[in-house]
């Protein structure tokens, strides 16, 4: 079995972190997930039958087929399509693991606000349907802090969704003062497609593209579109459109470390990034300006300054926490997300964060200098916590729930 010799007793258990742009799944006790299953799914509905057919990760999604429904089983960082998620937890053992579900004890982090009924209904299908030994559910907030080796401190997640500041006291969540706001991956993808429209920029998903010529810069990009495609749904055409401008946002986008001025960021070099038509351009301070509206909501069009800015989040959550507590928040603010992964993300913060601490309060904001760490975060706490031989008291073993049923999960899992 793979795993190590926990506590005694041989367990390979398995960790999964679902999130809004992917499905993270491993084995406890390695330091980074063995794989990253997008949370989009295709489905083709069969007009006869009404049977429906499932297309998961990346290989299969990425196929154009007739009448392809792209969708999305997260909402607001919780399950939604429950469905959707059974069939992407099938793929995850079948092709994945390729074992047994009744062999490992699994742990599942979930969103710090999930529901109580999210939570019992999870817990009766990996029991019902899994047949699974044991289960445990955390926080993901509470798995950041240990991947960063504290019990307390302010997680700051900025997630494809939303970005949230939760504060984290001796491993349990402070309920009340969770700050959440709008501002994360998707909003500055939205940003970064409204730039390329208004620059004209032609946005051809790959699988149009039969072959392109190289043009100068600034040129029509000269392209020939591939001869019989399927008629493919919008959803799905969105979402390859969706990927287009996602590596143009890993790639290009940048944030300035000082507060963003025209003037001062004229003189950066400009650097060139080719579109998949053959398109080249060079792009100077758009790269800053764009982003700039994460740290300064100010910046976005047609809204007002209602959103908070990202050291926003972090010093209202703080002080909405009891005021023996701040200097320990202070001093121990965790970056995690994918969207924290923005060149320059981490430095800006810390500029920001820094000039609004209180000047009785010491500092420190904790961020891994690994993509990996701070890209699977609370999965790498969820590792962590399930290979520790103290853990395995803690499980909810398939005895207790046949015992007293899916409430289990709220009497054990804070």
């Amino acid at each position: 079995m793979s795993g190590g010799v926990y506590g005694g007793d041989e367990v390979g258990a398995l960790v999964f972190d679902p999130g809004h742009s992917s499905l993270r799944v491993g084995y406890a006790g390695e330091d980074s997930p063995k794989f990253d299953i997008p949370s989009w799914v295709g489905i083709v509905e069969d007009p006869e039958t009404n049977e429906k057919k499932y297309f998961v990760d990346t290989v299969a999604l990425h196929v154009p087929r007739k009448g392809c429904e792209v969708v999305n089983y997260m909402k607001e960082g919780m399950i939604e399509d429950w469905d959707t998620f059974e069939k992407v937890l099938d793929y995850s053992y079948e092709k994945c693991i390729k074992s047994e579900s009744q062999y490992h004890p699994i742990l599942f982090s979930e969103a710090t606000w999930n529901a109580r009924g999210k939570r019992e209904r999870l817990c009766e299908l990996v029991f019902e349907k899994y047949q699974v030994p044991a289960f445990f559910l955390v926080k993901s907030a509470v798995l950041a802090a240990f991947a960063n080796g504290r019990s307390t401190g302010l997680v700051l997640d900025s997630g494809a969704t939303h970005t949230s500041a939760i504060p984290v006291h001796d491993g349990y969540v402070l309920q009340h003062a969770i700050v959440k706001s709008p501002l994360g991956g998707d909003f500055l993808l939205n940003q970064a497609n409204n730039f390329l429209k208004e620059s004209q920029v032609d946005i051809v998903p790959t699988y149009m593209i039969a072959d392109k010529q190289l043009v100068k810069e600034g040129e029509r990009p000269k392209w020939t579109k591939k001869n019989n495609l399927v008629e493919v749904t919008a959803s799905w055409h969105n979402y390859m459109k969706r990927e287009v401008v996602r590596d143009f946002q890993q790639t290009m986008l940048h944030c300035s470390e000082a507060p963003y001025e025209e003037e001062a960021i004229a003189s950066i070099p400009t650097e060139p990034y080719e579109f998949p038509t053959g398109y080249n351009n060079e792009y100077g301070t758009e790269r800053y300006r764009i982003t700039e509206s994460l740290f300064d909501p100010s910046y976005i069009k047609g809204v007002g300054s209602t959103m908070l800015g990202m050291s926003h989040v972090v010093s209202t959550s703080i002080g909405l926490c009891d005021i023996d507590l701040r200097p320990s928040l202070y001093s121990g603010v965790i970056v995690t997300g994918g969207n924290s992964l923005l060149n320059g993300y981490v430095e800006r913060l810390n500029r920001d964060l820094s000039s609004r601490t209180p000047p009785n309060m010491r500092f420190k904001l904790i961020s891994a200098t690994g993509t990996t760490e701070r890209r699977f975060g609370s999965w790498i706490g969820g590792s962590i916590l399930a290979s520790l031989g103290s853990f395995q008291q803690m499980w909810i073993s398939k005895q207790e729930y046949e015992e007293s049923g899916k409430s289990q999960v709220d009497r054990k899992c804070p």
